[in-house]
């Protein structure tokens, strides 16, 4: 059983996984044809095909390998400066830019003289590229306030799960009491398993974090107001400092744990699933996102740590890169684990979500091949164009981002070879949400 569990996992994500790529490509898909680009192919995957149809002028298929996707466009690059589509050179470097711009014109027919990518105005081209990113930020947005909405996330509550009869110092990492410990202020005040706490010294509270911190920043006598069998109760415990684990200012706890002096009331905190509202979704999911554009600036850094756990004794980070294999690993893991179907339904949107957010978060890069390259040369053609008209000269004509192809190759290059560390490593010394 435990098997079937783990390949239904890497099921779903892989089938997860073609939607969120379907999707990204159906964006550019969709604003290539309002424009009047002709798309001869919108492919899901790469390698072999393994199912195709022709529909109209456009072939649409599914390949082989689940790692990617693409459409055609005709004439995404202009016809070089002599007004050729190709012209042959001993340079190598020359070759990759005709190589290129040979390719984008293979499949041209008569009459598309007027439907070719490079003719359209610079902000249509913007609209083009940028639409299949944007897609996959839409699909992450509708998965997470779907999920965060309607089935919520399993976080601490203000009700108390279990209470500490002593007062021990949680850098221990002890769970029994030893001679000579004292009593917790929370055992001492009568505070109970099942109690609710609704006020802390007569400020109301609704929430882990809040109460949390009024804890952590009392020493002394406290007034700790709580709901019992429908009625509430004042309790007078007095806190004491212990050495608690550092919280950062998003009140997530700081890695490596460190201990500072606080104050403590000891008490277990009951976890509960529970949907968020509108604002609080909101909140999470902009957090969601700065938390992706720090990865994605942090990446070049991480890559020692992970060629060292891949290649050497190293151990794999908690927020190490992980690729797709990776992925489909922990979503197997995740279908095995004990755990309520509403929490591992929602830990399996989050995967998706934060895939979707990458592909967002990657492929806005200002580097070719990746979406981003084309805006920016299709941003950069607008800008040159626009100063020729103020100071009247010449219009330079369009950009040809054809000659940006040696670089592009090479960020290609570093991408596959960055792609393959990531696949080792996932093989190798995979993260492991359990």
């Amino acid at each position: 059983m435990t098997v079937l569990l783990y390949v239904l996992g890497i099921v779903l994500f892989a089938l997860g996984l073609l939607v969120s790529i379907a999707w990204h490509e159906l964006g550019h898909l969709s604003t290539a044809k309002l424009f009047g680009i002709r798309v001869p192919q919108y492919m899901v995957g790469f390698g072999p095909t393994v199912w195709s149809r022709k529909r109209g002028e456009t072939e649409y298929g599914i390949k082989a390998i689940p790692a990617g996707g693409y459409i055609r466009m005709i004439g995404m690059f202009p016809p070089g400066d002599d007004g050729r589509i190709e012209a042959r050179s001993t340079s190598p470097w020359r070759s990759m830019i005709e190589d290129a711009r040979e390719a984008s014109y293979e499949e041209l027919e008569p009459g598309d003289e007027t439907r070719l990518f490079y003719t359209r105005r610079p902000w249509k081209r913007v609209i083009v590229m940028f639409a299949g990113p944007f897609m996959n930020l839409v699909l992450a947005a509708a998965l997470f306030f779907g999920s965060m909405m309607t089935l919520g996330i399993e976080g601490q509550t203000t009700k108390v799960a279990g209470v500490q009869k002593c007062v021990i110092a949680q850098s221990e990492q002890r769970e029994t009491c030893a001679a000579g410990d004292p009593v917790s202020p929370a055992y001492k005040a009568g505070l109970r398993e099942g109690d609710r706490i609704v006020a802390f010294n007569g400020t109301p509270v609704s929430d882990w974090d809040t109460l949390s911190n009024h804890i952590r920043d009392t020493i002394g006598p406290a007034t700790v107001t709580v709901e019992r069998a429908g009625q509430r109760v004042d309790l007078h415990p007095t806190l004491v400092s212990n050495q608690v684990p550092k919280k950062d200012a998003d009140g997530k706890v700081v890695r490596p744990v460190t201990y500072i002096p606080a104050g403590y009331l000891g008490f277990a905190s009951k976890t509960e699933v529970a949907p968020l509202s509108f604002g609080e979704t909101t909140e999470h999911m902009v957090d969601l996102m700065e938390n992706g554009v720090r990865s994605v600036i942090a990446l070049p850094a991480k890559i020692p740590g992970l060629w060292d756990a891949t290649f050497g004794d190293g151990e794999r980070a908690e927020d190490s890169p992980v690729g797709v294999v990776g992925a489909a690993r922990i979503t197997g893991e995740l279908m095995t684990i004990e755990a309520p179907p509403t929490t591992i339904l929602v830990m399996f949107m989050q995967l998706l979500v934060m895939f979707n957010v990458s592909l967002f978060l990657f492929n806005m890069l200002p580097l070719l091949p990746l979406d981003g390259g084309h805006i920016a040369g299709a941003l950069w053609e607008s800008l040159r164009r626009h100063t020729a008209r103020i100071f009247k000269r010449p219009d330079p004509g369009p950009f040809d981002v054809a000659k940006l192809m040696p670089a592009a190759y090479v960020v290609a290059g570093v991408f596959v070879c960055f792609t393959l560390l990531v696949l080792a490593a996932d093989l190798v010394n995979p993260v492991k949400i359990t």
